[in-house]
């Protein structure tokens, strides 16, 4: 993180209030009463208002499922990164559940039930579904391994699950993510409320990101 003390002196531009500035950026950030004040006026006024927000930066490391970067990918303005390349990392390893996001995976969720050979009825599960996935995908990188025959290699980037797992480095600002606690609190992709609650570990969250 980076940025609060250009932020603070930053927002008492307008005014030339520099004197009543009370904050301390060294060896940590504290802000004082004064610069307080008048930060959280300015963020009730409105984006036009609470500008100093984008430049205290953020840079993290986040794995998320490719479903939920798209999402993420609505915040773009202000936003930079750097992700991994599913393109060159997925023949490196064998195919698994890991690989995939799978926090509040419903293991024996029911899809369909069919008749057994002697007649006892059976379920087709979530598991046994994923079972088809997995096997399928690792068949089409052996074989992609074996002959370097690039169709094999696009049939299993084109049927690979969205909840594949990618990490991305991250660069934004606290408006990024004042925005996003407001517009995405409360989501029903639960990735959410996890991010959510990383940013309101982050210094000055309370103050100046959270509801």
């Amino acid at each position: 993180m980076w940025g609060f003390e250009h932020a603070i002196r930053g927002m008492r531009n307008p005014l030339d209030s520099h004197a009543k500035s009370d904050s301390i950026f060294s060896p940590t950030v504290k802000i004082g009463e004064n610069d307080m004040n008048l930060a959280k006026r300015l963020i009730a006024g409105g984006p036009e208002h609470r500008k100093f927000l984008r430049q205290i930066m953020v840079s993290v490391d986040i794995t998320g499922s490719l479903f939920w970067f798209k999402e993420f990918d609505t915040y773009k303005i202000g936003t930079t990164a750097n992700s991994s390349s599913t393109m060159h990392t997925i023949m490196r390893n064998p195919i698994t559940m890991d690989n995939f996001e799978m926090d509040d995976y419903s293991h024996m969720l029911s899809l369909d039930k069919y008749k057994c050979v002697h007649g006892d009825e059976a379920e087709f599960v979530i598991d046994d579904a994923w079972e088809d996935i997995i096997t399928i995908c690792n068949k089409l990188r052996d074989k992609y391994l074996e002959t370097k025959d690039k169709r094999y290699w696009k049939e299993l980037i084109r049927i690979l699950p969205e909840s594949w797992l990618q990490t991305r480095t991250v660069t934004m600002n606290y408006e990024n993510l004042y925005s996003i606690v407001r517009q995405r609190t409360g989501h029903k992709l639960t990735e959410w409320a996890k991010f959510i609650e990383w940013v309101s570990s982050l210094p000055y969250a309370n103050e100046f990101l959270m509801p």
